[in-house]
């Protein structure tokens, strides 16, 4: 089982807000477990494997996913890191996220699934399919008959890389993901020194 499904509200205690994986919020303060975390100084390998551990969660990608996006990003001749964070971003699940269709990238990977998303009129089933620039991403018509109800808000702030349609259902990719439109709180080059032994 590659998807976390456990509970949510104790990784983002761990791991502080992750806004792909839940929108809601914990009451409590302290770290998860029965005394909290002590206050020892983390050691580097866990301050890194942390770093590891907020991308996994928020994408909702496997381990051997996330290391299969670190070897195309080692691939390319641009920045490692960038490269890395790109690719996660331009994944169809957290496009749609991104842009408001879906509250979490799980129900966003729920609306693919389900074949409601089509990309460049063809329906993609796939959450980790590869977004490209100038791809037209819409909802099916099916979709659009059941007067399903978007979770888009005028309120929610559409990133510089995207731009939604007037009729607010369907978007186009204008360019990358520049790295300040990012959501994730993250030291990316701290995931790239955890897998630098690989």
């Amino acid at each position: 089982m590659s998807r976390y499904r456990g509970p949510r509200l104790k990784i983002i205690r761990r791991l502080g807000l992750l806004p792909g994986l839940t929108s809601k919020t914990s009451n409590k303060k302290n770290p998860p477990g029965q005394h909290g975390r002590q206050n020892l100084k983390p050691s580097q390998y866990a301050i890194r494997l942390l770093e590891k551990q907020k991308l996994r969660y928020n994408y909702g990608v496997s381990e051997k996913q996330l290391f299969s996006y670190l070897k195309k990003a080692r691939q390319n001749s641009r920045s490692t890191a960038q490269v890395l964070l790109e690719l996660l971003e331009m994944r169809l699940d957290n496009i749609l996220y991104r842009l408001g269709f879906a509250k979490t990238i799980n129900s966003a990977r729920q609306l693919i699934t389900h074949q409601h998303v089509l990309v460049n009129n063809q329906k993609v089933t796939i959450p980790s399919y590869q977004c490209k620039i100038n791809d037209n991403i819409e909802f099916s018509q099916k979709f659009h008959q059941n007067k399903f109800v978007l979770a888009t808000s005028e309120s929610k702030a559409i990133p510089s890389f995207l731009s939604l349609n007037s009729d607010n259902r369907s978007a186009q990719i204008k360019n990358l993901i520049p790295r300040s439109d990012v959501l994730l709180e993250l030291n990316e080059l701290l995931v790239i020194e955890y897998y630098s032994k690989t």
